[in-house]
């Protein structure tokens, strides 16, 4: 069995790759390229790659019958991982790649405040556990806050303004605001998925098949919101240059190699060794913000991405600690509820 240590850089190269797309697509939306049209080729180009595991993953044991129940809940899925995208893009487009970065950390609260809401999750204040938790979320969205809404001085500053060209005629604050607010929405529909994705996976367990399909409607429903946005027919022609880069560096090593290599961690070390790597993800972004894009790093920026990070961490540690709990209570017996509701699952929407 693959040791802990290479499964952890194994973890580090896929929170790279995540955060080099981010740093790509801003660079390549800064020189006009649509983030709506992105989503479309994008998922489009992963078809291919997403075909060839499932028949290597299938060959030998084939697929459960899919249900027209099961066909609409994945459709349904869809809308949902077609609208998180959308969310995420717009959003680095106002912003910044290490803004949507601290955002996605926000999951795990934002999955805890859903559990407890559809009654999935219990909130045992006299627990540990759900005390770590609650706070945790607490810290979390405070963090996400002061790194939306509180600049502070600059410390580290360059003389490039690509990270302004956004074409969006708001000023750097209030563009700023806007995407903090647009990459919130976008981890929050992120918990959602991974509550109604746990739903599907236990109904119908064929995670390639599924998410081959899922693509397969992002496609669709991405293109009609495209096509509605966006009515210039020079923006869907694709260029070789940075666009064409970001659209097939997107769809072969994030939408497919990334999700195939997250689930492929998942079952051999648990969703929570996986969450563990995710503040890694503000610390790439930074750098490669700072170096390639030209982005100036704020006071505000770097406190929030710490309070968030203190704050994952903190429900990270509770969610364990439940885990633990359950483990020694029922070695051999049923899932908890909270299990129904997998906080840090990194599957690609």
């Amino acid at each position: 069995m693959m040791s802990s240590l290479k499964l952890a850089l194994v973890m580090v190269t896929v929170v790279s790759l995540d955060m080099g797309l981010s740093t790509i697509t801003k660079a390549a939306m800064s020189r006009g390229m649509n983030q709506f049209v992105f989503v479309v080729y994008s998922n489009l180009f992963a078809l291919p790659c997403l075909v060839l595991f499932c028949f290597l993953f299938h060959r030998r044991k084939p697929p459960p019958p899919l249900t027209p129940s099961i066909l609409c809940r994945i459709f349904v899925l869809g809308i949902i991982s077609c609208s998180i995208q959308m969310f995420m893009y717009v959003g680095i487009r106002y912003s910044s790649p290490t803004l949507a970065s601290a955002m996605s950390d926000l999951v795990p609260a934002f999955t805890f405040v859903l559990a407890i809401i559809t009654r999935m999750e219990n909130l045992d204040l006299g627990a540990s556990s759900s005390r770590a938790k609650s706070v945790g979320t607490i810290v979390s969205i405070t963090g996400a806050l002061t790194m939306t809404l509180y600049e502070g001085p600059s410390i580290v500053f360059t003389s490039s303004t690509s990270t302004n060209l956004n074409g969006n005629g708001l000023s750097p604050q209030v563009s700023w605001d806007v995407g903090g607010i647009l990459s919130a929405i976008a981890a929050f529909l992120l918990a959602i998925l991974y509550v109604f994705q746990t739903s599907i996976i236990t109904a119908y367990p064929a995670e390639p098949t599924v998410t081959l399909i899922c693509c397969s409607f992002v496609v669709v429903q991405s293109s009609i919101v495209s096509l509605i946005s966006e009515r210039n027919p020079s923006a869907w022609r694709l260029r070789p240059d940075l666009e064409l880069i970001a659209i097939v560096y997107a769809a072969v090593f994030v939408v497919s190699l990334r999700n195939v290599t997250s689930i492929w961690v998942i079952r051999r070390k648990g969703p929570f060794f996986v969450s563990m790597f995710e503040p890694v993800g503000i610390v790439i972004a930074v750098v490669m913000g700072v170096t390639f894009l030209g982005d100036t790093l704020y006071l505000g920026s770097v406190v929030g991405a710490v309070i968030i990070a203190v704050g994952f961490y903190t429900v990270m540690w509770g969610k364990a600690k439940e885990e633990k709990i359950l483990q020694d209570i029922q070695p051999h017996g049923m899932e908890s509820s909270s299990h129904n509701a997998p906080l840090l699952q990194n599957i690609t929407p």
